[in-house]
């Protein structure tokens, strides 16, 4: 059997689990001809068989980075797609491999703070996440960090609390007083409590 012909789409499944199994097993078996397969068919003239493709791929890419970090620039191919589901997809697997090829996904970022203030709270996500992991690079951080920065004082106010937690370990230094500032002049954004609440535990924190 094929790679395709084992993605959930070509199975007739609705659910996501053979596409689950599929990338387990590829990581498992560090299967470099099976990943050539799908980024191969990112471009398949079915919608269902390159949604399913991306999907494995970044699965992959969240087990073993290694594995799909060789595709960046088709990742970032797919940025320009006008099919949100591949945008948001290319953006995950970026986010997979942000560790493995920080200096390729470091250039992008324009791009990626394109696709995210217009695309989906999933894009956006996945930005975040992006930004976070590049500014715990010294290279990277004083041009990450105040990216950051502007996610924090425009994102949805639900997606603040989970943002700022996960930025704990790298909004420190020289940028710790910008942070709390954003975050403090946030805390009356939250029609619930208990959103409130983990952002305050996040100032706490900071001190």
């Amino acid at each position: 059997m094929t790679v395709i012909s084992r993605l959930a789409s070509s199975m007739n499944r609705r659910d996501e689990l053979p596409n689950q199994e599929l990338a387990v097993e590829i990581a498992t078996n560090a299967d470099g001809k099976a990943v050539a397969e799908l980024v191969e068919n990112l471009n398949h003239q079915s919608k269902d068989i390159r949604h399913d493709c991306i999907k494995v791929l970044y699965e992959i890419g969240e087990q073993v980075p290694s594995l799909i970090a060789a595709y960046t620039d088709h990742f970032a191919a797919l940025l320009d797609s006008k099919d949100n589901r591949m945008q948001w997809g290319g953006m995950t697997a970026l986010n997979a491999i942000a560790h493995e090829k920080p200096e390729i996904v470091f250039a992008f970022i324009p791009r990626l703070a394109t696709v995210a203030d217009k695309g989906s709270v999933i894009a956006r996500d996945n930005f975040v996440a992006i930004l976070i992991k590049l500014s715990g690079i010294p290279a990277c951080l004083d041009q990450t960090l105040p990216l950051l920065n502007e996610q924090m004082l425009s994102c949805p106010p639900n997606q603040l609390p989970m943002y700022a937690e996960n930025a704990l370990p790298v909004m420190g230094g020289a940028h710790k007083s910008t942070f709390v500032r954003t975050l403090t002049s946030r805390l009356g954004d939250f029609e619930k409590e208990s959103k409130r609440k983990r952002l305050e535990k996040v100032l706490k924190r900071l001190g």
